[in-house]
């Protein structure tokens, strides 16, 4: 067994190194995903009602400059905002169908994160968490988002530059991650978690849930 089989036989996940160019729109060309490896989820915040048409896919790749996520998302309804800013950004994202990744590269501050979000319409927001405290973190990242109805599926991008999220990227130290997805247009809606939490009601701020999160290829 190879360490990055090992890797994910412990539950990690594991972010794979860019090997290859990025396209036009500074997304890593489509077939530079397939060596990216595979998470998966599908099951709600507890950790229970699993609900393969509501599964979620996600692969990550890195450079030193940039952090890729790609979300692949199945849904049985689609729930959306109609309205963002300009560029795209929307407050209160998360009452709508989002995906959302929490990142903590600092783990020696346990409530201090990072959140991104973003719909199967394209908007998103990025912010700052920590005790008491949301901040819009103005990260820069950029997304790109493919719909597809036939399918039942939605596929999302993101382009994170890594100097919002850590002064000085060593892909050697271990980061601490969870993964989620939101969607219903009222409740009961399904809030489904790589990581559970374990909560009453639904919570995704559980950073003591967190998984970890590993560099490959560094």
């Amino acid at each position: 067994m190879n360490k990055v089989d090992e890797l994910l036989k412990q539950g990690k996940a594991v972010a794979s190194r860019l090997t290859g160019p990025c396209d036009a729109e500074g997304f890593p060309m489509s077939a530079l995903w397939v060596g990216a490896l595979p998470l998966q989820f599908n099951a709600d915040w507890q950790g229970k009602n699993a609900d393969s048409e509501r599964g979620t896919e996600v692969r990550l790749l890195w450079t030193r400059e940039v952090l890729f996520l790609r979300f692949q998302a199945r849904y049985r309804t689609i729930t959306v905002f109609a309205d963002a800013e300009a560029n795209g950004r929307r407050d209160q994202l998360w009452d709508r169908d989002v995906a959302e990744v929490f990142l903590q590269p600092d783990r020696s501050h346990l409530r201090r994160y990072k959140e991104f979000e973003v719909s199967p319409n394209g908007f998103w927001i990025d912010l700052e968490i920590a005790p008491g405290e949301k901040h819009d973190l103005k990260s820069g990242l950029k997304r790109r988002v493919v719909l597809r109805e036939a399918e039942k599926t939605w596929t999302a991008e993101l382009t994170i530059p890594m100097n919002c999220l850590v002064a000085n990227f060593d892909p050697a130290l271990a980061w601490r991650v969870n993964f989620y997805r939101v969607e219903g247009a009222q409740e009961p809606r399904f809030y489904s978690a790589w990581r559970p939490t374990g909560t009453q009601v639904p919570n995704f701020h559980v950073p003591e849930a967190f998984g970890e999160l590993v560099f490959a290829g560094g």
